[in-house]
């Protein structure tokens, strides 16, 4: 510790969730006008007190920020388009800080909402990208379990990870959300059901894959002072990263943009993976848990096998790891899927979480994945947050 924060200056808070369901006759301009109304009521803050504001979300079209702004009632001078998925949370807290900072605004809401309607699963998927579009559906190609199981099929084959050893982290993250009263999947989860699971597309088995839903995800990033003022418990920014497209040379991804930043955003944070006290990385299918465990520098990928066996990631464990039940266990509400770990990392060092408390929490890494075309996710990002020193 002890080095400068490059986020002097900026406090984040007021994590909120508007309660996931399975499928909602609600827009996705509903869902962020309950992510904005929760905020209100958490805060006092009523849209004439948001002068910045950070929008994420698949299903608003044909909106963006400007659209929403517009149907929310609110009139910024400063706003951000965040399209990055499970990325956005990240990206949100970075930009929004450096608007903090410079000035361009002094309260910035961080919203990602998304609707989950009959057919918003396929109109979602039949839009997601002029990638998708041309490259992989006309050869009939399409769907994230089949992205997933040529990631997953293609990572197992090079470090030797095994369906077991992804089991083990789909487990323990069911056990963290049996304390979530908001997450949906609250049925116990053992490895033999893992195991078991009916087969999607191989390697990917049932429990591998998020059920998609309707929800909203919201924080706000401010000053320091006026956290103090609106009697809101803060926590600072110690280091962030970011990466887009990073490897393209590797045929199939097997690592992300966060390997090629990790060292900078430690040596930022002035501290190291082993202390943080809870781990909150994006997880629409297990390898991309296990393989930001090693990019963010838990361990290294050969070793992925034995440190996920010797940790213990419930939420009294070694490792508490998505301690909400993560995308896996509470749901994955379209781009708020991507606020999501943000939202709980921070509940968690302002000891306010939807379900148990990591004991003792000060300190969380959450970490950002999105935007997969074929065989990769091209947006990274990672953030290093801890509970600002009462003054």
């Amino acid at each position: 510790m002890g080095l400068q924060s490059p986020y002097e200056g900026v406090a984040i808070c007021a994590p909120t969730t508007v309660p996931y369901v399975r499928f909602s006759p609600e827009s996705a301009h509903w869902w962020a006008g309950a992510a904005l109304q929760s905020l209100a009521q958490t805060t006092g803050l009523g849209p004439a007190d948001i002068d910045g504001f950070c929008f994420a979300s698949f299903s608003a079209a044909p909106d963006t920020v400007v659209g929403m702004v517009q149907h929310l009632g609110l009139s910024p001078r400063w706003m951000d388009h965040i399209p990055t998925g499970g990325a956005s949370g990240v990206m949100a807290l970075r930009r929004a800080a450096r608007a903090v900072q410079c000035g361009d605004a002094e309260v910035v809401a961080c919203v990602a909402a998304d609707t989950n309607q009959i057919d918003s699963y396929r109109q979602t998927l039949a839009g997601f990208s002029r990638f998708s579009q041309d490259a992989t559906y006309p050869y009939g190609f399409g769907g994230p379990n089949a992205t997933f199981a040529l990631i997953t099929g293609n990572f197992m084959r090079q470090f030797g990870v095994t369906r077991e050893t992804f089991g083990k982290l789909c487990v323990a993250q069911r056990q963290n959300a049996l304390s979530n009263p908001l997450a949906l999947m609250k049925t116990p989860l053992t490895l033999d059901q893992y195991m078991s699971a009916r087969p999607i597309s191989d390697p990917v088995h049932l429990f591998d894959c998020v059920m998609p839903c309707a929800g909203a995800e919201a924080f706000l990033v401010t000053t320091p002072e006026k956290a103090e003022e609106l009697g809101l418990s803060s926590a600072r920014v110690l280091a962030t990263i970011e990466r887009h497209n990073a490897f393209t040379e590797d045929s199939v991804q097997f690592r992300g943009g966060w390997e090629r930043d990790r060292e900078a955003l430690w040596q930022r944070a002035g501290c190291v993976p082993e202390d943080m006290h809870c781990v909150q990385v994006y997880d629409d299918y297990p390898v991309i848990v296990a393989m930001q465990l090693a990019d963010l520098g838990f361990c290294e990928k050969p070793d992925l096998t034995d440190f996920i066996a010797a940790n213990d990631f419930t939420i009294p464990g070694s490792l508490p790891l998505n301690t909400n039940g993560g995308q896996l266990s509470a749901g994955q509400a379209g781009a708020a899927g991507g606020f999501q770990n943000l939202t709980e990392g921070l509940r968690q060092i302002l000891r306010c979480p939807l379900g148990d408390q990591v004991p003792e929490a000060a300190r969380a890494l959450v970490s950002g994945f999105g935007l997969v075309n074929y065989d990769r996710g091209v947006c990274t990002g990672a953030a290093v947050l801890e509970r600002q020193a009462l003054r």
